[in-house]
């Protein structure tokens, strides 16, 4: 049995000082608030926050921080520089790769995470003599770091609506929905690990394969890119008369286990058909204005009923404090209006609606019962001092720079900035050197 005594912390029930957690076996068995610090407690400064969920990420996309904000272009040419680092990597370098980007996640108070995963193959669409090498390199990089891990993954079939593969997308393909569910029928989750579905998008999979995909894990997340670009959805209504979401709707492919990653550019219909159908959101702002991709309708898709969660997408930033902010910050620019959505809907998002989005839904609260992930917040740095040490101050000042300590199920990953065993920077800049 291990205690954690918190200065001050974010409870179901609103922020409490004092707060002493008691932890068996990776659960939190006790909760008590104005509690003394037992000598033997670890002592947890600042706000202490629930594990935060990062509900869509690509792990190799990391590589291209920096390289790709050099010159103008549009989502499609920032593809064609994507494909470049998916040519070249394989089920080693990539595991070197997810390693430091988990760490780096970390380290910035993450504790699950969404991987989109859709780099299957060798080059060519060579099969690995494992055929889920790539996938089970991700799984190992996230638990050698100590983060769980979604590994959502993903079919990719068509280069576009009724366009072939290109050279690069080989590696993504099984041939059709029945390949790719008959390689994913050997993949096995465990404790810290799930193993959902998704596909690429309206783009990357015809319309009669998605209720394939849909069908293959009844009980498992569902993800899928949708709307990301006006272009898909043109090309969309062009090949069905339908928009994506029709056409998903159309296949069973919405439904309470599924997120609909990006939801930019949607009609009211399609808000209406996200909503009636408890179809989460993922939002990604840092990615989706990074790569201009527009500004979503967060409050109108609350309204009509699918919850928001947040991803970091293509990493252009790894940090879901602000990915929480962006989402208020983004809809006052659209609307020209403040205070859409409070400091505490946001967390909400970032954590406990993240975390049952990617079936951890025992996690993202610090109550008992609940995975015992602690996230320990400055708030005396320059960004947050004098700000009150409340949610506000997570939510609107904090970043993950802010984040001292980390717990995920109970074991102390993170201590002083610092994580238990990788020096996280140095293995960045080594595993992008050997891929870019």
């Amino acid at each position: 049995m291990t205690a954690y005594w918190c200065a001050r912390a974010v409870l179901p029930s609103g922020v409490a000082d004092s707060v002493l957690v008691t932890v068996d076996d990776g659960r939190i068995t006790a909760v008590s608030s104005g509690a003394a610090q037992p000598p033997d407690a670890v002592r947890l400064d600042g706000l202490v926050l629930p594990g935060l969920a990062n509900c869509h990420s690509h792990a190799f996309h990391r590589a291209l921080r920096g390289r790709t904000q050099t010159e103008r272009g549009t989502f499609w040419t920032w593809r064609e520089q994507m494909y470049a680092v998916a040519s070249v990597l394989t089920p080693d370098s990539y595991y070197r790769l997810a390693r430091a980007v988990y760490g780096e996640m970390l380290l910035t108070g993450i504790t699950v995470v969404g991987e989109f995963h859709y780099l299957h193959h060798a080059p060519g669409g060579r099969r690995y003599d494992d055929p889920n090498a790539m996938g089970e390199a991700l799984i190992a990089a996230a638990r050698d770091v100590g983060l769980r891990i979604a590994l959502l993954d993903t079919c990719y079939v068509a280069g576009g609506i009724d366009q072939p593969l290109n050279e690069v997308q080989q590696r993504f393909s099984d041939g059709d929905a029945a390949g790719w569910a008959s390689r994913v029928g050997r993949l096995r989750g465990s404790d810290g690990v799930v193993i959902g579905a998704a596909a690429h998008s309206v783009r990357g999979v015809p319309a009669d394969q998605l209720g394939a995909v849909a069908g293959l894990l009844p009980d498992a997340p569902l993800h899928v890119h949708l709307s990301e670009q006006v272009a898909e959805n043109q090309a969309c209504v062009a090949a069905y008369g339908r928009t994506p979401t029709q056409v998903l709707d159309e296949a069973g492919f919405l439904s309470a286990r599924t997120s609909a990653v990006h939801a930019t550019h949607l009609t009211p219909v399609d808000v209406g058909l996200l909503g009636s159908s408890a179809t989460y959101s993922c939002f990604c702002p840092t990615t989706e204005r990074d790569l201009a991709d527009g500004i979503g309708p967060s409050v109108a898709l609350r309204a009509a009923g699918s919850t928001v969660t947040l991803g970091s997408d293509s990493h252009a930033v790894i940090d879901l404090f602000e990915e929480m902010r962006a989402v208020e910050l983004d809809e006052r620019l659209a609307s020209q209006e403040r205070g859409h959505w409070s400091a505490p809907e946001l967390l909400a998002a970032a954590t406990v609606d993240g975390h049952r989005s990617l079936g951890f839904a025992d996690a993202g609260k610090i109550e008992v019962g609940a995975r015992a992930d602690l996230v320990a917040v400055r708030t005396d740095s320059v960004r947050t001092a004098g700000t009150g040490a409340s949610v506000e101050t997570a939510v609107f000042a904090a970043s993950g720079a802010d984040v001292t300590d980390v717990v995920v199920d109970g074991v102390h990953c993170v201590a002083e900035g610092n994580h238990s065993t990788l020096d996280v920077a140095a293995e960045l800049a080594a595993a992008i050197a050997e891929v870019t």
